[in-house]
């Protein structure tokens, strides 16, 4: 039984899911991965499937009704490794914008170094983004200051979806609580880590834009994040 369990949230994702399980499969730590698939049109769940055969007992997938968001695809991925008591859980995108290489980088973090939360960090010392347009880039980088001015928090990649957290950390946040779907999510988090005065360590990644498939980015990702930063400071999280 592996300790840490990889949770990877997919919608069309057939052109990177068999690629990123090998790849997680590959490393020199035992990892399992949990697939939440929001009923994908493609078949990305049919490939899961056929992974799950090859790996037994390291792939897992939950199947919903629907394209029901980022932000309630890891709620209902959190609480299935919390009751299967997973000691170090995460979240990784399938697209490889997050290196899956770094994952026993942010492991250590936690399993070592002290940190409850982990954060690969596109914006601490040593980060960086490749690949993404300069309007992109910039409108990424001063949403992180904008938060942090609200907030008062010190993370410099607030809105990072590549992270690991100790069990306890999830335990403690009213994950029902956070309602939010995209950025907001993964900034309510964070916030909601911290204020319950858990030490988050960010560690430096190079964050790459997706090469198959199709961003799931949209205005209203945008527009959520930048009024729920006002919500969160007064929200029971």
């Amino acid at each position: 039984m592996s300790d840490a369990v990889v949770i990877i949230p997919t919608y069309n994702e057939k052109e990177n899911v068999e690629r990123m399980t090998r790849k997680v499969m590959s490393l020199e730590k035992d990892f399992h991965i949990l697939f939440v698939d929001d009923s994908s049109p493609d078949g990305t769940a049919t490939i899961i499937r056929h992974l799950m055969d090859e790996f037994p007992g390291r792939i897992f997938l939950e199947e919903r009704r629907g394209k029901l968001g980022l932000g309630t695809a890891y709620i209902h991925g959190f609480k299935w490794a919390i009751n299967r008591k997973y000691d170090y859980i995460f979240e990784m995108d399938c697209d490889f914008s997050h290196n899956p290489d770094d994952l026993i980088r942010l492991y250590k973090a936690c399993a070592e170094g002290g940190a409850d939360l982990s954060i690969g960090s596109r914006y601490t010392k040593g980060g960086k983004v490749e690949n993404w347009p300069m309007k992109r880039l910039l409108l990424s980088f001063f949403a992180s200051i904008y938060v942090r001015m609200i907030l008062w928090i010190s993370i410099r990649d607030t809105t990072a979806g590549f992270k690991c957290y100790k069990r306890n950390v999830l335990e403690t946040i009213n994950l029902d609580g956070n309602t939010f779907k995209g950025y907001a999510f993964q900034i309510c988090m964070k916030y909601a880590a911290v204020r319950h005065g858990f030490k988050a360590k960010e560690v430096p990644i190079t964050f790459i834009d997706r090469i198959y498939g199709e961003s799931k980015m949209s205005t209203s990702i945008f527009k959520e994040a930048f009024i729920g930063v006002w919500k969160m400071r007064t929200m029971k999280l």
